[in-house]
């Protein structure tokens, strides 16, 4: 599934809906996922689920999943650390933060992986390596947390995602900038 997009209109349209989602995502999370634990639930493992999807839509609209191969590995890595975490549900909050952290290091160094290889063709991907690395940081963090009592579950995880979707942001606004830029030179 391809959408008929330029390329940089793509990827702008592509890292404003990533944000959009991911504040949306965390404030259900804080909000409405408190209140009711199975919505809560749900809404942990859609993150990553998520997160698949729109690596599968970013390759398949940016030459294919074979062409994109960081992009084709993060579509797997988070298919599965949607698989986990509903699995982690049962067992408790320090295992979901467990694999919520070995995934957000996992996809991180793997958006690192595409942020570096656009640079090149889309500039304006400072943001996306930043995130890419901040991402796999907080993930390390994530799995020292869940070895010791568990903070607030929603909390950290919610965070995670509103860092994310200001990197996001800051990619859209950037390759605004950058056309914006290149049309006045």
């Amino acid at each position: 599934m391809t959408l008929d997009f330029p390329p940089q209109r793509w990827l702008k349209t592509y890292y404003a809906s990533r944000a959009a989602f991911s504040l949306i995502w965390a404030a259900s999370l804080l909000t409405i996922g408190q209140q009711i634990p199975l919505l809560g639930a749900a809404l942990l493992v859609l993150y990553p689920a998520w997160d698949a999807a729109a690596n599968y839509l970013d390759a398949a609209q940016s030459g294919g999943l074979k062409r994109n191969r960081t992009q084709a590995l993060n579509l797997l890595v988070s298919i599965v650390a949607a698989v986990a975490i509903l699995a982690a549900l049962q067992v408790s909050s320090g295992a979901v933060l467990a694999v919520f952290g070995t995934w957000a290091i996992l996809s991180g160094l793997l958006q690192l992986g595409t942020a570096i290889r656009r640079w090149k063709s889309s500039g304006a991907q400072w943001a996306m390596t930043l995130s890419g690395g901040q991402s796999a940081l907080a993930g390390a963090f994530f799995i020292l947390q869940a070895q010791q009592d568990v903070p607030a579950l929603a909390q950290v995880v919610a965070g995670y995602a509103v860092f994310g979707a200001i990197f996001f942001l800051a990619s859209a606004a950037s390759l605004f900038f950058v056309k914006k830029t290149a049309k006045a030179a």
